[in-house]
């Protein structure tokens, strides 16, 4: 199977290879990006490596895609946008994201989220797409909501951060209310 290539108005999602382990550790080294990640931050670049190694072992296992994110204008690696827990069987999987805090609020995770959606439900034929969110991750939140995403709950102690348990959000969009809501 071909890495899929995508494309929006500002960005190229890309297959991040080992040429990027220095923007993906660069990214996931700051605080104030880990926080609400999941995974505590990166203090070594290898750590970046063997992420690299899990995007691509879950791709060519159907298990997820993560894309790069690459500003057109400028070439620039900004972040990551992709499916966890792909499964195709039940058509769903979780969608997650991570940009460069000098890349917040500028409209850049929901051009590339949506451009996943888009992909997601045209072409992969999925029916469902989660996210699981930090209740205090409000800008993450509002921005899922924004695209169509319902809040479906709490799921309680779900991540485990830094030695301390979590609980987060489960929120969601079916295929059908994005097909709705795209006119």
């Amino acid at each position: 199977m071909t890495f899929p290539i995508l494309e929006t108005k500002r960005l190229k999602l890309i297959e991040i290879t080992h040429q990027h382990v220095d923007y993906i550790y660069e990214i996931l080294s700051l605080e104030e990006v880990t926080r609400f990640y999941g995974t505590n931050r990166f203090t070594l670049p290898v750590e970046a490596s063997r992420l690299i190694d899990m995007f691509y072992k879950n791709f060519v296992e159907k298990r997820g895609i993560r894309w790069g994110i690459k500003l057109k204008e400028n070439q620039r690696f900004i972040g990551t946008v992709g499916l966890n827990g792909l499964h195709l069987k039940n058509r769903r999987a979780e969608i997650g994201y991570e940009l460069h805090p000098d890349y917040w609020r500028r409209g850049l995770s929901s051009e590339a989220i949506n451009e996943v959606i888009r992909f997601s439900f045209h072409h992969l034929d999925l029916n469902r797409l989660g996210a699981v969110v930090f209740p205090e991750n409000v800008a993450s939140i509002n921005l899922l909501l924004k695209i169509g995403f319902t809040k479906e709950g709490i799921l309680r102690g779900y991540i485990n951060q830094n030695e301390q348990f979590y609980n987060t959000y489960v929120l969601s969009l079916l295929k059908a209310e994005w097909t709705e809501s795209q006119g």
